[in-house]
């Protein structure tokens, strides 16, 4: 049995398969299988994976009709015959020594949940590094503390799992929706009892003009918004299922769904800002603090003065 597993959505990236691809190939740690799942590709991506598979006896290449990110994360999950395993997009890719400086701290440390690591952005005009905070054994609660102050906080591609943990507790990505790590990754993070984080730099994101994420169609920014708040409450109600002080993960979840609402138009916002008030998202904020409580004023008074000046 390998270690790790590296698990790989694919759906039509012909034009970042390859490099995605060599960057788990050329891995300095070898103790790793690589599962594809082939999300039902029109192009040319399944022809690669397969290619790659013919040549790599440790990446296995499954296929499925398309039913997009989340289902393919779970069918790929559902297979995994490794303690460990880490998400990887398929238009992204990760540096040579990623799963070795991963497996020291696996190898240092008896119980390993979650371990966090790091990112940079990569567009075509230049790339950003987000060196964050390293630590060591928090509780998922003390972690997600610390994790919240993070550039990137709920991407599921910046934390490798233990299998047993992430199977024994039933956690899957919604399907059908967006924003799918927003519903899921705050809690897997919370819930954790051996959380660690490295500073070490491993993940290169590559923001995509095209990407579902960055589209300008206003229609998809109203499913986006939509998909939102539905994982929203998801995940409070998962959240309202464990022990623990929750305000600063409650904060962030409201935070985070306000900010999101800034993106609409109109009528739109107008709708979403009521609804928002309706639950009493805004009361979820932290105000413990006099710098706090001035924030929690004005976002209240107006989120899209707030958050967008």
């Amino acid at each position: 049995m390998k270690k790790y597993s590296i698990i790989i959505p694919v759906y039509n990236v012909e034009n970042y398969l390859k490099k995605c691809l060599d960057s788990v190939v050329n891995q300095t740690y070898k103790d790793f299988e690589v599962i594809i799942v082939n999300d039902g590709s029109t192009d040319s991506s399944l022809e690669i994976a397969l290619d790659y598979s013919k040549k790599y006896d440790f990446i296995t290449v499954v296929s499925q009709e398309n039913i997009g990110l989340s289902g393919a994360r779970n069918n790929g999950i559902k297979i995994v015959d490794t303690p460990y395993f880490l998400l990887l997009d398929s238009d992204d890719y990760i540096n040579k020594d990623l799963l070795q400086k991963l497996d020291d701290v696996v190898s240092s440390n008896s119980k390993v949940d979650i371990i966090r690591y790091q990112a940079c952005d990569v567009t075509s005009m230049n790339t950003i590094n987000y060196p964050e905070n390293s630590f060591e054994d928090l509780s998922g609660k003390e972690a997600f503390d610390q994790i919240v102050r993070f550039h990137y906080v709920e991407s599921a591609w910046l934390y490798l799992y233990n299998t047993k943990y992430f199977r024994d507790n039933n956690y899957k990505y919604p399907e059908g929706k967006v924003h799918e790590d927003f519903a899921l990754t705050p809690f897997v993070i919370y819930n954790a009892k051996h959380v660690y984080s490295i500073n070490y730099i491993g993940y290169n994101y590559v923001k995509r003009d095209n990407s579902i994420i960055n589209s300008d169609d206003y229609d998809k920014v109203l499913k986006k918004v939509s998909d939102f708040y539905d994982n929203y409450l998801s995940i409070n109600r998962m959240l309202d299922n464990v022990g623990g002080d929750k305000r600063i993960i409650k904060s962030y979840l409201a935070n985070s769904l306000i900010l999101k609402i800034t993106e609409l138009n109109g009528e739109d916002y107008k709708k979403y800002l009521k609804l928002l008030k309706t639950k009493k998202v805004f009361d979820e904020i932290l105000d413990d603090s006099f710098p706090r409580k001035i924030k929690k004023f004005f976002i209240k008074l107006s989120p899209k003065l707030y958050y967008r000046r």
